[in-house]
Parts: structure tokens; sequence; C-alpha cells
């Protein structure tokens, strides 16, 4: 992975509602760092500053560097809370990270190839049930997103969990409680979603 990020953060003492919304007014949003056999720790950082982190899809998906003080850790996104029905962070979960111990976290997925599939050429429509995949692995392993080629699908083809191409060393967590989880991730479709003429002749 290419790109670095890295998030200041200060330790914050107070807690509790009152103290969260009077933090939020300020500017800031109070968060949490935990994981890696150590207490959890909590912290503030500024809002507006996260969520221009945030427009880079990549940062959901790295090891990022957080500094609170003096000190640098290494930890990934666990959570986001967003108000309702405003533009606004409410809360931020960080992991800690051990190069030695792998993590759960979700990738995105990139659909590639989408418009010159067989099954879109032929009048079909691509439905996604998937935009993003949990996995498990070590941080060294950590994929920025995984990719899916789209070309060869035709009308009533799909792609499922087991049929991704991963990276070494990574794993889709659904698939470790399981077959029965292998779920579709994009399935090609005839426009209007009904039975085909020949799927009808055979049922009348």
């Amino acid at each position: 992975m290419s790109e670095t990020f890295e998030v200041t953060a200060e330790p914050r003492s107070d807690t509790g509602k009152g103290a969260s919304r009077r933090l939020r007014r300020s500017g800031m949003i109070p968060g949490i760092v935990y994981g890696a056999h150590r207490d959890p720790e909590m912290i503030q950082l500024g809002h507006n500053v996260l969520i221009h982190q945030l427009e880079n899809e990549a940062f959901y998906s790295h090891i990022l560097t957080l500094k609170v003080g003096e000190s640098s850790q290494q930890v990934i996104l666990k959570d986001l809370q967003r108000h309702p029905a405003k533009p606004f962070l409410l809360h931020v979960d960080f992991l800690r990270v051990s190069a030695d111990e792998k993590l759960k976290t979700h990738v995105p997925l990139h659909f590639v190839n989408e418009q010159i599939c067989a099954g879109i050429k032929a009048g079909g429509i691509a439905s996604h049930s998937l935009t993003s995949v949990e996995i498990t692995c070590l941080p060294s392993d950590l994929p920025e997103f995984i990719e899916i080629d789209m070309t060869n699908l035709e009308i009533g083809d799909s792609i499922h969990l087991s049929e991704l191409q991963l990276p070494a060393g990574v794993e889709i967590v659904a698939l470790l409680q399981g077959e029965e989880h292998d779920a579709a991730v994009v399935s090609i479709h005839a426009k209007g979603g009904g039975a085909s003429e020949e799927e009808e002749g055979e049922a009348s």
C-alpha cells in the first residue's frame, strides 16, 4: 500500500454525553483506541480534519499512524458513528494492530469492466449485493481493495464470495463460518427482473 495516513489526536479525560456535546461544539469529536492487549485510551480529534481524510476511500482500509501527544501507534479505523440527519461525525473507534496478530476489517470491492461485460452488452443490468467485504489477515497483508473482473459475466451469471481472487494471506470472514455463507457479490439480470421467455415457456 503506497499511501500513508497520519491522524493527530489528543488525550481526553472528560466522559459522558455532556462532555461529548461540549467537545463537538468546539469542533472536536470524541474517540477511543483499543486492542493489542492494552487498556482503551480515550481521545479527541478535529472533526473537519477527519472528515477531509474520510473523503479518501483508502483511509478506510489502510494501516493508520495515530499520534496522541508524543506517542504514535498503528491502528485501523474500526467504527464511525454519524449523525442520522446531519453531515456530522459523533464518535470514532480505532483498533490497534499488532504485526504478528491477524485483524478483521472491511475492505471495498472494486468492480472492473462492468460496462463491457457480456451480460451488460446483451442488455442485462448488474445487481451489486455487496460493496465491501470483511476479511482477516496480518497487517502486512492488508489490501486496499479487492478487484472483481466482470468481463465474462453473462445474463444469469453471478460471482460469489468463494470466487473472489484474494491476495496471499487474506481470508474472507464469512467463508470461515461455512459454505452456507457463500453469498453472491454481483449478478447480471435481464432488464425487468422477470423470467426469460424460455423459462416462461418451460413453466407453461
